[in-house]
């Protein structure tokens, strides 16, 4: 299972994106600011972190520059802004994909699980010295990677698909 780490002022949007990412197989966490989200950096291991620009305390763009000092993991920007400038800009400041509001949650979804399949699989995802991995005959499935491959071909399976192929 994969966390993710939902930070934005708006309680609503914090809500409704935790319905969707927990409906996919995600472990969520919730910060209403980029101080709690710095906070909960520390303390949990967080695979995506989905940023609101606009926030009191610490706004996105230096909680993601911060982030970004000692972490590499995917960073979606989500914000009302809309304009090239503050889209380029969220990129510049460490943001992998930046997403407008309003969104459609079935494109969220779909660009959570790119950033992590990316992640997991291409990026600097640090793998577990004891790595579980169950095979028999032309099936071979890492749990901890949740990497499915059947003659010698991955397949791409969804957090649900997964777990439900667990049971």
């Amino acid at each position: 299972m994969y966390n993710i780490l939902v930070c934005d002022d708006d309680k609503e949007i914090v809500s409704a994106i935790e319905i969707y990412l927990s409906k996919e197989g995600y472990q969520i966490y919730k910060a209403y600011n980029g101080k709690e989200a710095l906070n909960i950096m520390e303390k949990k291991e967080i695979h995506l972190v989905i940023l609101d620009i606009m926030m009191p305390k610490m706004d996105g763009m230096e909680t993601a520059s911060k982030i970004r000092q000692t972490k590499s993991v995917p960073i979606i920007m989500l914000s009302a802004k809309s304009e090239d400038y503050d889209k380029v800009a969220g990129l510049n400041n460490g943001a992998d994909d930046y997403v407008t509001k309003p969104f459609n949650p079935i494109e969220l979804i779909a660009r959570v699980n790119s950033q992590i399949r990316r992640y997991t699989s291409l990026g600097s995802f640090q793998k577990k010295e004891d790595t579980t991995i169950y095979q028999t005959g032309d099936l071979r499935i890492n749990d901890d990677t949740k990497q499915v491959v059947v003659e010698g071909k991955e397949i791409k399976l969804t957090p649900t698909e997964y777990n439900i192929m667990g049971r």
